[in-house]
């Protein structure tokens, strides 16, 4: 069943015309209609951190639950990192050439002990999905120390078109996928 554009609108929110973000709540619609918690999740948090109005979040939040609470994924984020609309842009320059198994994920890494931004990343490959791998760094099991000491969360959004990829090309994107993110002045760990 599709809904009729006027109640889509009503779904956007205060949305300016054009953009990524009124094409994030156009998913966001889309996911609220297959009750995808998965999908709306990722919008509403990519929406979030692109500046969204809190108002507008918590309402898109709320529609969320009430449509699709059993799929709402655990690791939804919900911490504000001032730069995560950076690290999306970047990570989106990177398209992989071939499907395989591989994926390239990131980790929200922890320096409010010391650092002038609380936040960095860790940047990872690993034929085990994402949030298994980080459950492994924080377990110990060939863990990065910078994860198992500081690594706070999976930041699933930007690297979704970075899962089931060639080897190869995984090896490669995540080392350069790491020197972009360093080259735009983010504390990066990892990617090697």
């Amino acid at each position: 069943m599709r809904r009729s554009p006027g109640k889509i609108a009503a779904v956007r929110g205060p949305v300016r015309s054009g953009g990524p973000t009124a094409a994030l709540w156009d998913t966001f619609a889309r996911a609220l209609e297959a009750r995808d918690g998965l999908a709306g999740a990722q919008a509403v948090h990519e929406i979030w951190m692109r500046g969204e109005i809190g108002s507008s979040v918590e309402r898109a939040l709320q529609r969320l639950w009430d449509a699709a609470a059993p799929t709402i994924p655990e690791w939804l984020p919900m911490r504000h990192v001032h730069w995560l609309p950076l690290a999306y842009d970047v990570t989106a320059r990177f398209v992989p050439p071939r499907r395989g198994k591989s994926n390239i994920y990131l980790v929200l890494l922890d320096y409010s002990d010391g650092r002038g931004d609380p936040f960095g990343l860790y940047v990872g490959m690993s034929h085990y999905p994402p949030a298994q791998r980080f459950e492994q760094h924080k377990a110990g099991i060939r863990a990065a120390g910078s994860v198992l000491q500081r690594g706070l969360e999976v930041l699933t959004g930007p690297t979704l078109h970075l899962q089931g990829i060639a080897r190869t090309d995984a090896v490669r994107i995540e080392e350069e996928l790491a020197e972009a993110l360093r080259a735009q002045g983010l504390c990066v760990q990892g990617g090697h």
